[in-house]
């Protein structure tokens, strides 16, 4: 049983709801943070640079969530930003946790569906291929940066997360809005795929990773029923009963976003979290209505 984990990114989204969890089942949880001071459950540490590799040894697993948000207009600057933030740092922790006298049975890194690019009606599942984009690039070179920790023996596992549903942050949170004000519709033609996951089976298929010895590379961390852009914003304007007759046409989505539309908004990824389901986890959220009520109707 994993007793001790370190946590980067342990203030977002999914980091600050893990650590809640986390400690709920008994684990100790150490944060790995960039400012601020060190302490009993707070290490310090600059991703920029190389780790010390005995600053990080004793832990039994680490979970590796740090990255600027991606949400926001694409512009050179802010893509070298998102990159930096990802790739160097997961590399210097890898060759640390690679390099440590006692390393940790498990480094779980985040990483995202974007790696598949936009794929159409194509089913998606942890073998399939990268697309050929910013972002499918991006988590070929994320992925590849926790190999130093693979190749020592760690078991190492990237998460290949899809559209996190909460109403705390994320993408439903910009959302909630427009659509409660009458005014959401469909992005483009609506016959994008949106693979998404409810907050809580995130939370609980990271425990289920850390748990799990026979899970280890990619692992896709969607719900098992992805839905296309249109029947989302069916299903969101029925749980929320408002109307949804404003779309916001693919030109006005690229006007607006630039390259992360295409990329983000109007790319279609049909994945299927194929690992987790053969391994025996089960969602406790797998239909959207069933995920939308929960998060809205409390």
């Amino acid at each position: 049983m994993v007793g001790n984990v370190l946590v980067s990114g342990s203030t977002g989204l999914i980091g600050s709801a893990l650590v809640d969890s986390l400690e709920a089942n008994g684990y100790r949880v150490t944060h790995l943070v960039r400012s601020g001071d060190a302490g009993e459950d707070r290490m310090v540490w600059d991703p920029a640079n190389p780790i010390a590799p005995e600053a990080v040894a004793g832990f039994d697993a680490v979970v590796h969530l740090a990255g600027e948000p991606i949400v926001g207009r694409w512009t050179e600057e802010k893509k070298r930003s998102i990159a930096e933030s990802r790739v160097p740092p997961t590399r210097h922790l890898a060759e640390a946790l690679a390099k440590t006298s006692r390393p940790p049975r498990v480094l779980i890194c985040a990483s995202a569906i974007g790696y598949y690019g936009n794929r159409g009606d194509e089913v998606l599942r942890e073998e399939s291929g990268p697309g050929r984009h910013f972002t499918s690039e991006l988590c070929l070179q994320w992925e590849a940066a926790a190999q130093p920790a693979r190749a020592a023996g760690i078991r190492t596992v990237s998460l290949r997360t899809g559209i996190v549903l909460s109403a705390a942050g994320g993408a439903l949170k910009q959302m909630l809005l427009p659509f409660r004000l009458g005014i959401g519709g469909n992005v483009g033609n609506g016959r994008q795929w949106m693979s998404w996951i409810d907050l809580q089976d995130e939370v609980g298929a990271i425990l289920h990773v850390l748990r799990s010895d026979s899970l280890s590379g990619p692992v896709n961390l969607t719900a098992p029923h992805p839905v296309t852009n249109a029947e989302f914003t069916k299903t969101l304007a029925s749980v929320l009963v408002r109307p949804a007759i404003f779309p916001m046409p693919s030109f006005a989505a690229r006007l607006v976003f630039g390259q992360m539309a295409d990329e983000l908004l109007l790319a279609s990824q049909r994945v299927e979290p194929a690992k987790l389901v053969a391994s025996g986890f089960v969602f406790q959220r797998p239909e959207l209505r069933q995920s939308l009520q929960a998060i809205l109707e409390k």
